[in-house]
């Protein structure tokens, strides 16, 4: 297979990617330049180094280290830099391919549907993470999740005390919980 189709295929996954699983379901308008603009980056520097004899171990190194940079640069949510990764590896396979010419475009598919899959509205859809200021400051750990759970209408699998202030009554907490049914979710998407 010529390395224009396989540029060709990392295009149209990336484009799926961003166009079709990203932005419907996420709607960051400035993450999508970044994931295109990084898979793009990616797609033309190993492109050059697997034909050079500086290698692409190198390459690969660098946009390490650059992912690093970027992703420490602003906050992002776990989901965000999931698509962050799948965004840079499926730049790497499209020029570094080696071994058989199915494998590069069946690795990309492979990462389009682990992304579908592993992101898809419905899988988990009951439960929950937030963090939360509570106009009260609750010490005990028992009263804390009661209260919680009264508030939220759900039943608590975590909570984790961020700050308590005495002074001012206030407890931050972050707090991961689950509705018993999906009529939760369904009354708060009428809203």
């Amino acid at each position: 297979m010529s390395r224009l189709v396989l540029f060709a295929i990392d295009l149209v996954a990336v484009t799926l990617l961003v166009f079709g699983l990203y932005f419907p379901r996420h709607r960051r308008r400035d993450l999508v330049v970044a994931y295109l603009g990084v898979n793009v980056g990616v797609l033309a520097v190993a492109g050059s180094l697997s034909s050079s004899s500086v290698g692409a171990g190198l390459g690969l190194g660098l946009f390490g280290v650059l992912s690093i940079i970027r992703l420490r640069s602003t906050e992002l949510d776990q989901h965000e830099v999931a698509y962050y990764f799948s965004a840079l590896a499926l730049g790497i396979l499209g020029p570094l391919s080696g071994g058989p010419l199915w494998l590069g475009p069946s690795l990309m598919g492979l990462i389009l549907v682990v992304m579908y899959l592993g992101d898809h509205p419905r899988l988990l859809r009951t439960y929950r993470r937030q963090v939360m200021v509570l106009d009260s400051a609750i010490t005990d750990q028992t009263a804390l999740v009661a209260h919680l759970e009264q508030l939220l209408g759900a039943r608590v699998h975590r909570a984790v005390v961020e700050r308590v202030d005495l002074v001012n009554e206030t407890t931050v907490v972050e707090v991961r919980y689950s509705f018993q049914s999906t009529e939760h979710i369904l009354v708060g998407a009428a809203r």
